[in-house]
């Protein structure tokens, strides 16, 4: 086996640009996920519900159906494929109106938009109205 000469340092330095791209890159994502674990946990304090819900996962669901004024057992709805991309859609939009929002600001913001919504919600001077509001869709 021959050697040739610079390979060594190529393969080192691609391996050291690699992992310097990836460990930014999972910085940059855990921010983003801390910063929307904070916006939910505003917005889950704003409608009446303890805050740290938002770190128990299936809970944390349970509690957003509560504040969009759904029932407990559609979170079986989001087991079922297709199915639930509907319930995501109704429950954005219920969860919108208990805000005194459009539904159009739960289909964009909330929905489509990744979550720009909910840091709307939660950072901004939005008020929750209640699940009133979100049962007239």
């Amino acid at each position: 086996m021959r050697m040739i000469p610079g390979l060594l340092l190529q393969t080192e330095v691609g391996s050291a640009g690699g992992a310097l791209v990836g460990s930014t890159m999972m910085i940059v994502m855990l921010a983003i996920m801390a910063l929307f674990v904070i916006a939910w946990w505003r917005v889950f304090v704003k409608a009446g519900q303890p805050g740290w819900a938002v770190l128990i996962p299936i809970y944390n669901l349970y509690i957003l159906l509560k504040i969009a004024g759904k029932p407990g057992w559609w979170i079986l709805l989001l087991l079922i494929p297709l199915v639930n991309i509907v319930i995501i859609a109704l429950v954005a939009i219920a969860v919108a109106k208990s805000f005194g929002q459009s539904a159009a600001f739960g289909l964009i913001l909330l929905l489509l938009l990744g979550g720009i919504g909910y840091l709307m919600l939660g950072f901004g001077n939005y008020r929750y109205v209640g699940t009133a509001a979100a049962t007239k869709l």
